[in-house]
């Protein structure tokens, strides 16, 4: 039996087509690699610009929806004063005069009386009721001046107790400074409504230029935040809705008899 053995020459051959194979094989690797790392960085991108304008279209709807509420809200703030404020006062001035006539018997007065005294609290009902739904000072003096009377507006019944600080945020356009005076009214309402609180700790600080902290602190009830996160109210989700047309950040703590703290900030640049 003969044996043969390979060439010198042979031998490299062999090994340069090894060595060729590898090499081709791991180029052909790293280029599949090269070839899934891109695509699946695009899908990513893809994925991201479509959330992205998901989000977009969700904050336009939203914006659309409290614009429409707002409209709505001063609809009916004029007509409560054009209208029925308007009709009250005649009828409250009809009943001063047929009060001055002095053929009238003492049932007669005393009814006339009934209907001015129901006529005075409807009248300062549907004012109060209008000044809610469209605070005019607002839009003349702006926001710190519209929140402090919001508060002594709350403090007058003496059932509540508002402790203030208020930073004049001039940053604001109109409309924010709405959503943030919106956002308060709702927080005070809910801290009062829901969580018989009596007393509330309000601070509006103005961080930079352009960024802003609000923060309300109540002595109620208290909730478990872990429930509200997964259902919100229609008060809380109203300031979850503004919270994001300002692109602020909300944050809630809260203990059962304990109080609860709700923290909006701008989210930094």
């Amino acid at each position: 039996m003969e044996i043969q053995f390979l060439t010198i020459q042979d031998q490299e051959l062999i090994i340069s087509a090894l060595v060729y194979g590898i090499i081709f094989l791991v180029l052909l690797t790293t280029g599949l690699l090269l070839f899934f790392h891109y695509s699946r960085r695009k899908i990513i991108q893809k994925e991201l610009e479509k959330a992205a304008l998901r989000l977009e279209h969700q904050k336009t709807i939203l914006q659309a929806t409290i614009a429409t509420q707002e409209e709505e809200r001063k609809r009916i703030a004029q007509d409560l004063h054009d209208a029925i404020s308007a009709r009250l006062n005649v009828v409250s001035l009809t009943a001063n005069l047929l009060l001055d006539d002095d053929g009238l018997n003492e049932d007669q007065k005393a009814s006339l009386e009934h209907i001015l005294g129901i006529t005075t609290t409807t009248l300062e009902s549907s004012r109060k009721i209008a000044h809610d739904l469209l605070p005019p000072i607002l839009d003349k003096f702006g926001l710190k001046v519209a929140l402090e009377e919001l508060f002594e507006d709350f403090t007058k019944s003496k059932q509540l107790q508002i402790k203030h600080s208020i930073d004049d945020l001039d940053f604001l356009s109109k409309t924010n400074e709405l959503h943030v005076f919106r956002i308060v009214q709702e927080l005070i309402n809910n801290a009062t409504r829901h969580g018989d609180a009596s007393r509330l700790n309000i601070e509006l600080q103005k961080e930079t230029e352009s960024r802003f902290t609000l923060t309300c602190k109540d002595n109620g009830n208290g909730f478990d935040v872990s429930k509200i996160k997964k259902k919100s109210g229609i008060g809380l989700q109203n300031i979850k809705s503004r919270t994001a047309i300002l692109e602020c950040t909300l944050h809630a703590e809260s203990e059962i008899d304990k109080g609860s703290i709700f923290t909006i900030q701008s989210k930094r640049p």
